[in-house]
């Protein structure tokens, strides 16, 4: 999704941004840009009329919070001279709440969007308040800020939104002050695209599987069957988009997919508070995983957790429920559903749908692309896993080991549980269009099912497991069908980079660990 920024120079050098390339706005002279914002946020006049004269630097005690606002404020509008005056007020006062406005100063004019005392300035003015020495390195920066429990001034959300709104005018509509939020905004990164600058699908085209003629047989795809309705999103066209909204069996479906941590869920649209919802991709991240926005209220939501975390929605314990998904070959998934549809190349989008294209290159190295302060080192950052989350237990089932044993009987919280992965690791050769062609893996085919008080064993074929005695159990999208019509119904959950699910549930089991 995000391009690829250099963190080292006040310039970006923007080296892709997933759907188009955006490179850094014009700023305005003056002013934060062209916002819909509350009246109860100051503007630059207010902000003028209640702090003219500037104190001294050598005022000293802490900042009011009503002074801290205007000040936040005033470091982004103001001239270099007059914003160089605050920051040795700030500095004066000690007030830590301005290390996050700081961090968001300097961040801004790394991408081209400075103002105010200008970047030394920041970096200083963020040194001696902080006592880090991190210089230009913004990554160190965020990583040593999430480890804090420093927060900004009153009013930091509103502040953000407008100051992002010089790369978007709508980034202002997502972060307000009277909005409640789960998370901590100072967290909240840009990602490099504008709103929507990675446009969903919405209803796409489709065509018979048995029509198709683009598709290589070992391609990955993500596959999902409702209701006898089977239908395959090509990995190739998902890259480019991110999130398709679609009816597949008669259920509305969001299929919400995070290039950044690996992760493509499947959620039903309908949620539990009966409102059925469409995405978008707000082009913010939150550690390094995509937030994506409802179309109907505009609220922020974690794609990984299927929660509004910023936002009217947010708090009001309003949740998506997981639907099943998997991802495999082009090739097995037709042979198991041949009727299949599957996307068709006309997307209403003209991209160079061919696999690896915008992230082979990142996928097919071990780096992340953003900064992710909560990490661990118990599997490699970015190993494959498939993760459950059952009676508020979450675990990570690393996919390299599903696909040695195949079948793996658990217990989750006081779920038993059968995992299945008999047609071992997916992998894509592809062409990056920065670096040429690239070999990475796209995860397995992984379904998870309540086994009851059976346990079972790898069967004498992909789609056969054989319980204790012996007894073949057929493998389908909706259970495990027995031989005397038992069904071991369908868990659902999804598979992720490792770091991308640690960042979240950083009480997870793993499976294969003490």
């Amino acid at each position: 999704m995000p391009p690829r920024i250099s963190t080292l120079g006040i310039l970006p050098v923007i080296i892709l941004v997933g759907c188009v390339q955006v490179p850094a706005p014009t700023p305005p002279a003056r002013g934060l840009g062209a916002t819909n914002l509350p009246e109860t946020e100051p503007t630059p006049a207010e902000v003028s009329e209640v702090l003219s004269p500037r104190p001294t630097a050598q005022s000293s005690g802490a900042l009011r919070d009503e002074e801290a606002t205007l000040l936040m404020y005033r470091l982004s509008e103001s001239d270099s001279a007059e914003a160089q005056m605050d920051l040795d007020r700030i500095i004066a006062t000690d007030d830590t709440r301005f290390i996050a406005v700081l961090l968001e100063l300097m961040r801004m004019n790394q991408i081209g969007q400075g103002s105010g005392a200008g970047y030394e300035a920041l970096v200083a003015a963020l040194q001696r308040l902080s006592g880090q020495t991190f210089g230009a390195d913004w990554p160190a920066w965020i990583d040593w800020y999430g480890t804090t429990d420093l927060v900004p001034p009153p009013g930091f959300t509103g502040w953000k939104g407008k100051l992002l709104a010089r790369i978007d005018p709508r980034f202002a509509d997502f972060l307000r002050d009277q909005y409640p939020s789960r998370i901590r905004t100072e967290e909240i990164q840009w990602g490099g695209v504008r709103v929507d600058g990675i446009p969903a699908l919405n209803n796409p085209a489709m065509v018979p599987a048995s029509e198709e003629s683009y598709m290589g047989a070992a391609e990955p795809v993500f596959g999902i069957s409702l209701n006898g309705d089977s239908r395959a999103y090509p990995l190739r066209i998902m890259d480019w988009h991110e999130m398709a909204n679609d009816v597949v069996g008669g259920v509305p479906v969001s299929l919400a997919y995070c290039t950044l941590c690996g992760s493509g869920i499947a959620y039903d649209g309908r949620g539990s508070d009966g409102v059925t919802y469409t995405f978008g991709s707000s082009g913010f991240l939150f550690r390094s995983n995509k937030l994506m926005y409802d179309r109907q209220t505009r609220s922020l939501w974690n794609q990984l957790t299927g929660d509004p975390v910023l936002g009217s929605l947010a708090g009001t314990g309003v949740k998506l429920n997981l639907l099943p998904v998997v991802v495999t070959t082009w090739e097995e998934w037709k042979t198991q559903h041949p009727d299949s549809l599957v996307l068709s190349l006309d997307t209403g989008y003209q991209r160079p749908y061919f696999p690896g294209a915008p992230y082979g290159d990142y996928f097919s190295n071990a780096d992340t692309m953003f900064p992710v302060w909560q990490r661990s080192q118990t599997l490699p950052m970015k190993s494959r896993v498939y993760a459950l989350n059952l009676d508020g237990v979450p675990k990570a089932y690393p996919v390299e080991t599903l696909s040695q044993e195949q079948v793996v009987n658990d217990t989750l919280g006081s779920i038993p549980v059968v995992l299945i992965a008999t047609r071992g690791v997916v992998t894509v050769k592809g062409i990056s269009q920065r670096i040429g062609p690239v070999e990475y893996d796209a995860g397995a085919e992984v379904r998870a099912f309540d086994r009851g008080s059976e346990t079972f064993s790898p069967g004498p074929d992909a789609d056969t497991v054989l319980d204790s005695g012996g007894r073949e159990w057929r493998v389908t999208e909706e259970a495990l069908a027995g031989p005397e019509g038992q069904l071991a119904p369908r868990i659902n959950g999804h598979l992720a980079y490792w770091f991308g699910w640690y960042a979240f549930f950083p009480q997870t089991l793993v499976y294969g660990e003490p």
